[in-house]
């Protein structure tokens, strides 16, 4: 038997950890009490955001209930404006559980990216402008805050 290279201790200096304790800035998009919604730096198109809990937690398997509610419903604020603002139906939704599957930050995230599954780019490949990420951030939560 193998043994897997999974994390499955919560590590509190993950970046996404540090973006919630405001030690690294971000792109926000949306936030509320238990979820927050920004810009991926390393997207896989345009418009690429990433949700989170504000629970500690490594992946789906240990996020409460009411934090997966609140995940899916942000995600659907999300995605709606990303409809709006990108003029497109399309919009990809990701969620990665474990190294194997292809998580990098061992926070719970779903990504969703305005593309089709053919014009989707490699993750972590190019970090995107920041003026960019900014301009978009804005278009999407005024859309969402409207």
């Amino acid at each position: 038997m193998t043994e897997l290279n999974q994390q499955t201790t919560y590590d509190d200096n993950n970046i996404f950890a540090k973006m919630l304790d405001g030690d690294i800035p971000y792109h926000k998009v949306y936030e509320d009490d238990k979820t927050l919604a920004f810009m991926d730096i390393m997207p896989q198109a345009e418009g690429h955001v990433l949700v989170i809990p504000k629970q500690k937690a490594v992946d789906l398997a240990d996020l409460e209930p009411e934090y997966a509610a609140a995940v899916l419903m942000t995600s659907k604020k999300v995605m709606q404006a990303q409809r709006q603002v990108f003029e497109r139906e399309g919009v990809i939704q990701m969620q990665l559980n474990g190294s194997q599957a292809g998580q990098t930050v061992f926070h719970y995230h779903v990504h969703l990216i305005p593309s089709s599954i053919h014009e989707l780019g490699r993750h972590a490949v190019t970090q995107a402008d920041n003026n960019d990420l900014a301009d978009i951030a804005q278009k999407l939560a005024a859309v969402i805050n409207a």
